[in-house]
């Protein structure tokens, strides 16, 4: 029978396989058990039919709603879209994630600022705050609850997959799930028990993400080609994106993959829609 692996090699492994080279690992540091399950973090997109129990879901929002609050306003909330016919009418509207439909839960993580211009209607105080900062701190909110789910929820043996495309039709979204102004859509989550064990993702090598005291790009253009050749060696890309723009490359990396995403317009009205909803982004 295979031993199961202590918690310090399952944490030497997996950071090996994302970054090509693992940090020292210390065997009298604590908490091996959550850096390696950390470490193994990958997300899913295949779940098993089993459902999520209401009570468990009810303690993972608890859970992820504990995260760091910017200034403690609590600018974040989650939308539980229980209502499959609307799952179906966002899944429709990002045709090439049919993970959306299949997932047992589905989550739309939101920034709210709407709250606390409340609070200060209530209050009797102006809010002047009216800049960029004042939608970022929402987003930010929203990211770190967002965050703090997943990791929640792979502790409960959950697995789960971000979805921003649900920015890509942030109008219909929101009026989908009847979002006021000052409350927008940040990102959507698949939520399920996984029906695979899915694959480590590899990133960038700290030496290109990690600095010390200043910004440092000493041999960056290397560096991500190295990673291009390590990426592909181990998850290489199942087909190229939009070849019949940019035609087929003899090699395709991570590089080459970003760089064309990003040569196509990609949510150009979101900026319009925030405005639309109450911030001025000045």
């Amino acid at each position: 029978m295979n031993s199961i692996p202590d918690p310090a090699q399952r944490l030497s492994t997996a950071l090996s396989q994302r970054f090509a080279t693992a940090p020292t690992v210390e065997p009298a540091l604590p908490g091996f058990a959550e850096l390696a399950r950390m470490a193994n973090h990958r997300s899913h997109r295949k779940f098993s039919r089993q459902s999520v129990a209401p009570e468990l879901l009810r303690l993972l929002f608890a859970c992820a709603l504990s995260a760091p609050s910017k200034s403690d306003l609590q600018q974040a909330d989650i939308v539980h879209v229980a209502d499959r016919a609307k799952i179906k009418t966002i899944a429709d509207g990002i045709p090439d994630m049919a993970w959306i439909a299949d997932a047992p839960v589905f989550l739309v993580f939101c920034g709210n600022n709407r709250r606390i211009r409340k609070i200060g209607e209530w209050r009797g105080k102006p809010f002047v705050n009216e800049h960029l900062d004042h939608f970022m701190n929402a987003a930010i909110d929203a990211g770190l609850v967002l965050m703090t789910f997943i990791h929640a929820a792979e502790a409960a043996g959950l697995g789960a997959c971000p979805i921003s495309a649900v920015r890509n039709r942030a109008t219909e979204v929101s009026r989908l799930l009847g979002l006021p102004d000052g409350v927008f859509p940040v990102a959507g989550l698949c939520v399920g028990y996984p029906a695979e064990e899915g694959r480590i993702t590899p990133r960038l090598s700290l030496d290109v993400t990690v600095h010390t005291d200043h910004y440092d790009e000493t041999g960056v253009q290397e560096k991500i080609e190295a990673y291009d050749r390590r990426r592909d060696s181990l998850l290489p890309y199942r087909k190229q994106r939009n070849p019949e723009r940019f035609g087929k490359a003899e090699f395709y990396g991570w590089s080459e993959d970003k760089a064309r995403q990003y040569a196509v317009p990609e949510r150009a009205d979101f900026g319009s829609y925030i405005r639309k909803i109450g911030f001025s982004l000045k």
